[in-house]
């Protein structure tokens, strides 16, 4: 889809602050309310924007340690990958898994409460997976930079 300069600052508003009233976006961009809508419709359609969410404050909620598992599996058989697949969607500690090339196959976001929620996570829940060979653990000390805006001009730079 091809983005324009007012598409791009709709975007960016958005992701700033998805809880804008129509009216305030159309203000930011210049736009009639109609105009908004109509270009809030088209990028939802195209897929553009897929959803608008909430961010949580993660230690608020009690879930302070943030870490990433390295997953290698046992074998690459097509059913083993598969499977592994959607075994993580089950998982409401991985926030994101990644399918990698290089050494591990698997690179898994992960926040529990804290040591012995992330033993029993990675004992209890991840090595019994049946493909699963090993895992390799990380624990953030600090988070330096954390967000979830995409960055719109370079994405219709040419």
């Amino acid at each position: 889809m091809e983005l324009d300069a007012k598409d791009c600052i709709l975007l960016d508003a958005l992701q700033e602050n998805a809880r804008l009233t129509i009216s305030e976006l159309a203000e930011q961009v210049n736009l009639s309310v109609s105009g908004v809508q109509k270009r809030l419709r088209k990028l939802e359609e195209s897929g553009v924007i897929v959803q608008y969410v909430t961010i949580l404050n993660r230690s608020q909620l009690g879930l302070s340690l943030l870490c990433f598992v390295e997953v290698s599996l046992a074998t690459h058989i097509r059913q083993d990958v598969v499977d592994f697949d959607a075994a993580i969607q089950n998982f409401s500690e991985v926030l994101e898994c990644h399918r990698l090339t290089g050494g591990a196959d698997y690179l898994l976001k992960i926040i529990v409460r804290d040591r012995e929620h992330l033993d029993s996570f990675l004992m209890d829940v991840l090595m019994p997976l049946p493909a699963v060979d090993k895992l390799k653990t990380s624990v953030a000390l600090r988070e330096i930079k954390e967000t979830t805006a995409v960055p719109i001009i370079a994405a219709i730079a040419k």
